[in-house]
């Protein structure tokens, strides 16, 4: 999604010349941002240089602490969340103001990356107004933006009457199992807020700035397959059937050509396995198989993936799914299981009315307005739990590319951007009224 970005860098980063459209209020965060621009870089630096691959705990606390570290200075009361040890994950962070009679904001982020301890891509390095490093860009940027918008408002007084919760999950990049238990603190936020904000790099191409109002589920499903074993001379006969390989052969034929071509529905089959014996680790999405060419094979697995952009077209998705499944061809039979997963960011007329007040910040920073990005763009993400509750837009972060590989890479012009950006669209959404 962001490989236009390198031809867009002169435009992405040009810092703009206002035309002032601002208020006094605005105009002092834009000039104290400027300001401290080189203080919001030094906290990114710091965090991206502690490794926080999910699986590292150590690592993602140690994180914690430094954002905790920054939200106690905003006088938010802060909150190691521990999740349940079968999760196997560190755990998330939440820090909350509730006081005040200003709208409601919840402000997403995620202190973990993809990167593991022991991967080679490790520490940020910085070359003129580009810096490398893994979670530079997904979404250690993006962390500081919240923490640097919350500092502008509070230097010009307005933070005193903002309720906020700032949200960062400490296992948004391979999240802790049940959903229910290890995103509970968050969508009670999201039924509390007024507004969810997630703060993912931005979208910047064919010279426009684009904003994300829905992103898609995701989710897993795996089907099983069981045929006859024998000799292969038997095949497709009365007694001997198709075979558990022909069998999942069909289902996937047909899920391509009858489950196929809605909008925004995709599905994906990652990994396939057949033959007489199989083992298969859905976990780790490994296995081996054996089978001989002269015997019909008794067992499959396909395990795949399914995208959606409302909980309506996944249901309906699944129970085409599933009927497919159910028509087994003679002496097989097949079972399809789905996973719960990420569910969809809805494009609702709420969201489209927070990307309004966002594309009336952006034009009067001189960037012109923001269109609604294609959600077929962006994968999903935390800011996902909380938008069936409150109206919500998301990629609000430093534009920056090469997101989950070792060229991660973050444009620190964008920096100072994104958070004038959320500051000034916190700012007048917190005074908005009902019928605004």
């Amino acid at each position: 999604m962001m490989r236009q970005l390198l031809t867009l860098a002169t435009l992405v980063l040009t810092v703009p010349v206002l035309a002032n459209p601002l208020d006094e209020n605005e105009q002092r965060m834009v000039e104290w941002i400027d300001a401290h621009r080189e203080n919001a870089i030094a906290l990114l630096e710091e965090t991206v240089n502690l490794s926080s691959g999910t699986m590292n705990h150590d690592g993602v606390r140690k994180v914690g602490d430094v954002m905790r570290r920054e939200l106690d200075a905003l006088g938010l009361t802060t909150e190691w969340i521990d999740l349940p040890p079968e999760t196997d994950r560190a755990g998330h962070l939440f820090g909350r103001k509730l006081t005040g009679s200003a709208k409601k904001f919840v402000l997403i982020g995620h202190l973990d990356t993809v990167f593991e301890a022991d991967d080679s891509f490790q520490g940020f390095r910085r070359d003129g107004d580009i810096a490398t490093g893994p979670g530079v860009d997904d979404m250690k940027g993006g962390n500081v933006v919240i923490v640097y918008a919350l500092r502008a408002l509070q230097e010009i007084g307005a933070l005193d009457d903002i309720p906020v919760v700032v949200a960062y999950t400490g296992d948004e990049e391979k999240s802790g199992k049940p959903l229910s238990v290890s995103r509970r603190d968050l969508v009670e936020a999201g039924k509390w807020a007024d507004y969810g904000l997630g703060f993912e790099s931005a979208i910047t191409y064919d010279g426009s700035d684009w904003g994300t109002i829905a992103r898609r589920s995701s989710s897993d499903w795996i089907l099983t397959v069981e045929g006859k074993q024998a000799h292969s001379s038997g095949i497709f006969g009365e007694n001997v059937g198709a075979g558990a390989v022909f069998e999942a052969a069909r289902i996937l034929n047909a899920f391509y050509e009858n489950v196929r071509g809605e909008e925004h529905l995709t599905f994906n089959v990652g990994t396939i396995l057949g033959g007489t014996d199989i083992d298969y680790s859905a976990a780790q999405n490994r296995g081996t198989t054996f089978g001989k060419t002269n015997v019909v094979p008794r067992s499959a697995v396909v395990h795949g993936g399914i995208r959606t952009i409302s909980q309506d077209q996944l249901e309906r998705a699944q129970a085409a799914m599933r009927a497919i499944v159910a028509q087994s061809l003679p002496h097989t039979s097949a079972t399809i299981e789905f996973s719960e997963g990420y569910p969809p960011m809805f494009p609702s007329e709420g969201n489209r009315s927070v990307l309004r007040v966002l594309s009336a910040v952006n034009e009067d920073l001189g960037r012109g307005p923001m269109q609604e990005l294609d959600p077929s763009r962006r994968g999903a993400a935390d800011v996902s739990f909380v938008s069936p509750y409150t109206d919500a837009v998301a990629g609000l972060g430093p534009l920056g590319k090469g997101g989950h590989t070792p060229s991660e890479t973050i444009y620190l012009e964008s920096l100072p951007v994104a958070i004038k950006r959320a500051a000034i669209l916190i700012y007048r959404l917190s005074n908005a009224q009902e019928n605004d």
